[in-house]
């Protein structure tokens, strides 16, 4: 039992060494490693800048296939529950934006093409504005909004 303990920390030992050597001599870079982002569109000051620096286009037909569940009066602006779901087909990717903040564009979800188009997350708002779901379908946007109401804001409100 303690012979397997030892073995097991001499291997993650091995293993971070190894690893912050290669760091060390510039072979990884953690730039490598982190996922990459959209930074323009995510420090847009407007929704059709954002929509567009995400998705080439800021033109979303309005369809009520696109479900959001999200609270009618949110008491804190900091922690929203949002849930964006759909069951149009060939969904590419799902974006959520409230549209009275500083920036508005808050996620951007790429999906697989066997995933479902179904994602949840937590969300921050500085006042009450429209929670609006844009998703992508091939070269198409579709969209659809929800009002909440926020008695505390969130982003230094």
């Amino acid at each position: 039992m303690i012979d397997a303990k030892r073995r097991i920390l001499l291997k993650g030992s091995l293993a971070a060494g190894t690893v912050g050597v290669a760091v060390g001599a510039g072979l990884l870079s953690p730039s490598l490693v982190l996922a990459s982002w959209n930074e323009a569109a995510f420090q847009a000051k407007d929704l059709p800048t954002a929509l567009t620096s995400l998705m080439g286009s800021d033109a979303a037909e309005t369809n009520d296939a696109i479900k959001i569940k999200a609270p009618d009066i949110a008491e804190n602006g900091a922690v929203v529950p949002v849930t964006v779901e759909t069951d149009m087909e060939g969904v590419k990717s799902i974006a959520i934006v409230a549209d009275q903040n500083q920036t508005p564009l808050i996620a951007s979800f790429d999906l697989g093409e066997s995933a479902v188009p179904f994602v949840s997350t937590r969300i921050k708002m500085a006042k009450t504005s429209n929670v609006v779901a844009v998703v992508q379908t091939g070269d198409k946007l579709y969209s659809n909004a929800k009002e909440v109401k926020v008695t505390i804001g969130g982003c230094g409100g």
